[in-house]
């Protein structure tokens, strides 16, 4: 019998290349919505590059952003307008990046993928919409509708070993900038191996303008071929046991 890779990430919006890398490294994916809100995160902006200088954000914004609610209770203020407004800012590079269009198609079924106005439909639509795009597997739960019962007090390093545990893990994969918040014991009490992804940066060239690391992956896809980027995900990260 074949055992299961798990990965467990917040819903981020588009988020960048080292996401998806770690995506393309486990079996099965769970889209973490159960904690607090944090406003002004990753969940609901990302970074584009600017067509003057540098970068900017594009973002989603929310009509009920506070860390009073959990995540998988936040809501799109107005998510035509918040499609709208992230295609203008990628219009800015339509003459320029040889896979404007198809990324401009890409974000327009992520947004048509998403029921509602709920901000972790929305992200996980993004990430079906990239994975399908790239032709990476896309197996996912998502943990508000697994009823899975937490107990009262967890640690930021309880959450992964015992959703590993409930789901019948056999392995699971961390990115490594997480090293710190772990005891291997944990895991390894009942038999889940510990993995941490180190993902190298994938660097391009999105002339006339300058590269910048660590953007949103429809950046990424704006100045390359999706085969590329592919397999980039596959070459650019390599697993290391606790």
């Amino acid at each position: 019998m074949s055992g299961m890779r798990l990965g467990i990430m917040q819903p981020y919006f588009f988020p960048y290349f080292g996401h998806f890398a770690l995506i393309a490294t486990v079996d099965e994916w769970v889209v973490f919505d159960v904690t607090q809100y944090t406003p002004k995160t990753w969940m609901n902006r990302n970074r584009i590059l600017h067509p003057k200088e540098s970068w900017q954000y594009v973002s989603v914004p929310l009509a009920n952003s506070s860390i009073s609610i959990r995540t998988h209770e936040a809501r799109v203020l107005d998510p035509a307008g918040a499609q709208a407004s992230l295609l203008g800012k990628l219009s800015a590079f339509r003459r320029q990046a040889p896979f404007y269009a198809r990324v401009s198609e890409l974000v327009r079924e992520a947004f048509a993928g998403a029921e509602g106005d709920s901000l972790c439909a929305l992200n996980v639509s993004t990430l079906r919409s990239v994975c399908d795009y790239l032709g990476v597997p896309f197996s996912y739960r998502v943990c508000s509708a697994l009823e899975l019962d937490f107990p009262e007090q967890m640690g930021a390093g309880d959450w992964a070993p015992f959703i590993s545990r409930a789901l019948g893990a056999t392995s699971y994969v961390n990115p490594a900038g997480g090293r710190a918040l772990f005891d291997p014991a944990q895991f390894a009490k009942d038999g889940i191996e510990l993995l941490f992804a180190e993902v190298d940066e994938f660097a391009y060239d999105p002339a006339p303008y300058r590269y910048e690391p660590h953007l949103s992956m429809l950046d990424v896809l704006l100045w390359n071929p999706p085969e590329r980027v592919a397999q980039a995900l596959r070459d650019n990260v390599k697993l290391v046991a606790a």
